[in-house]
């Protein structure tokens, strides 16, 4: 009998046949694996091997969270342009530039290292925002985040994200809605009304990760208050991000962040040259 939900093929990843051709800066890779309880690590890509996703609690301190909400509450101050984004939903595009309050959400060594493990070395940032739900706000159409980059599914997800509660997310609020399994469906395959759904309701501090093929969505927010969430995404090394970086972040900022932090906004190079400018590394635009 064949298997309803195969494993979706892995892409090959980054080999020895492609030479680093950088001198003074070589390309930087995340040692977050080395931070990480690797039976931690291996529970995680285990639920999102199966499930598609996982959620991961307890992941930030009462006062990072307290910061975190403080920060991103004075900037969020328009709302969404369209049904997707949310007519009563605000949004704060490009945070790396606008706060470092959120850079340990970005780069947490528990992501970074299921991003390791699913992703080449090199992955990028492919976006970093808040997303603040308001009361009355509808339900998001579900989505699968690389369903844009035109490769033929089933296949391994190009792209990662995670969503970060900063609120609680309740099943009235608007958690965010996943469809366990659906990361092997082929393409035309949609949701349906027999499919299963799965709200991410998890307590301020927590994370749901899962890949780019996951279908999923914005719940509705059916309370009296606000849902506040971050989300972060990711993508291979050799794929256009869905934010440009380059334009929105000051070269001060740049030289402000961590080694990780600086790879996946764009200062690094995916061997042997992708993301070289005039023929240098990136990071020589630092210098000037």
């Amino acid at each position: 009998m064949q298997n309803p939900h195969p494993t979706p093929p892995r892409l090959k990843r980054q080999g020895p046949g492609r030479p680093d051709l950088a001198g003074t800066y070589k390309a930087t890779r995340s040692n977050a694996i080395d931070k990480v309880d690797p039976d931690d690590l291996a529970r995680d890509l285990a639920a999102v091997e199966s499930e598609g996703y996982v959620i991961i609690e307890g992941l930030l301190s009462d006062d990072e969270i307290s910061a975190i909400r403080a920060e991103l509450l004075t900037m969020l101050d328009h709302k969404g342009r369209n049904d997707f984004e949310g007519h009563l939903t605000q949004r704060l595009y490009s945070m790396p530039e606008k706060t470092r309050v959120t850079d340990k959400l970005i780069e947490h060594p528990r992501i970074l290292a299921l991003l390791d493990s699913l992703l080449m070395p090199g992955y990028l940032l492919s976006q970093a925002q808040a997303i603040n739900i308001l009361p009355g706000e509808t339900v998001q159409a579900p989505h699968a985040d690389d369903g844009f980059y035109p490769v033929p599914r089933p296949r391994a997800g190009l792209s990662a994200a995670t969503v970060w509660a900063i609120d609680p997310f309740t099943e009235d609020n608007g958690a965010t809605v996943v469809f366990p399994r659906s990361q092997t469906w082929p393409d035309g395959r949609v949701p349906g009304p027999g499919d299963e759904m799965v709200q991410a309701v998890m307590a301020p501090g927590s994370v749901v990760f899962y890949p780019g093929t996951l279908w999923h969505g914005g719940g509705a927010n059916r309370s009296d208050a606000a849902r506040l969430g971050v989300t972060c995404q990711y993508c291979e090394p050799w794929l256009r991000t869905q934010e440009n970086f380059f334009l929105s972040l000051s070269k001060d900022t740049i030289r402000g962040m961590t080694e990780d932090m600086k790879r996946m906004v764009g200062y690094g190079v995916y061997p042997p040259f992708i993301g070289m400018v005039n023929g240098m590394h990136p990071k020589r635009k630092l210098e000037d």
